[in-house]
């Protein structure tokens, strides 16, 4: 168990997947610079499960993942950081948030791969790439169904449960799985019961609504039209 800086956000944070941040309060500022006095500088990623990004007071869940720092830069005021997920953890214990946030975190074990899991991994990977190309006709999303994957089997895993195109919740089950298997057919489930909704045509909107009452209306029997030369 350890003391490490938190930032809480309203995303996940998978192992092995970037996060790119603009940081401006004050208080996170503050965090960079601490952190980046370490030898190796991270941080961890929580979710928040309610209130806001900004300002503090918000609620967040208890478990996470460490970011390792891998870039930085700064500009109008603000800094911006490009960071990569590493090893999940627990929050055993948060601390007071002065002048940042901060908490007594534990690492979870590792997910142990075997070449059992290869033909799931598979099956995630089909779903995952298929729901992304079709969803991708409809809406717009962050990852490409042509995404290139890390050859490890087991980072690999990881990036699929990042890029599975669900919400932050879902995404919070996931990053709990206590085993590939788990995880993978957490991922091919998510996958399935998130394409119906991304690939729903879009909803009427006014225009479309009076055309069809338009349409409906006239429906091209004589008896609804008006007679032009006013005859009885």
């Amino acid at each position: 168990m350890r003391q490490a800086a938190m930032f809480p956000l309203g995303s996940v944070l998978f192992p092995h997947m970037p996060i790119t941040l603009r940081v401006f309060e004050e208080r996170y500022l503050t965090m960079l610079g601490r952190v980046l006095e370490g030898e190796a500088p991270e941080f961890g990623v929580v979710l928040i499960e309610r209130g806001a990004e900004v300002g503090g007071g918000d609620q967040r869940f208890g478990i996470g993942t460490m970011a390792r720092l891998i870039e930085l830069g700064s500009g109008d005021g603000l800094v911006a950081i490009v960071a990569r997920g590493t090893r999940r953890v627990e929050v055993v214990e948060w601390l007071q948030d002065d002048p940042y946030p901060m908490a007594m975190v534990r690492d979870l074990p590792e997910l142990e791969w075997t070449t059992d899991h290869a033909p799931l991994r598979a099956e995630a990977e089909r779903a995952v790439r298929g729901v992304l190309a079709r969803a991708g006709e409809f809406v717009e999303l962050p990852w490409s169904p042509d995404l290139e994957l890390d050859d490890d089997p087991l980072v690999s895993s990881w990036q699929l449960a990042g890029i599975t195109p669900v919400g932050a919740l879902d995404q919070v089950r996931l990053l709990r799985a206590g085993s590939v298997v788990e995880l993978l057919e957490g991922v091919i489930a998510a996958a399935r019961e998130a394409e119906p909704t991304l690939t729903a045509p879009p909803p009427f909107g006014e225009a479309d609504l009076e055309l069809a009452e338009f349409l409906d209306d006239d429906d091209g029997s004589e008896d609804d039209r008006e007679d032009p030369a006013g005859a009885d």
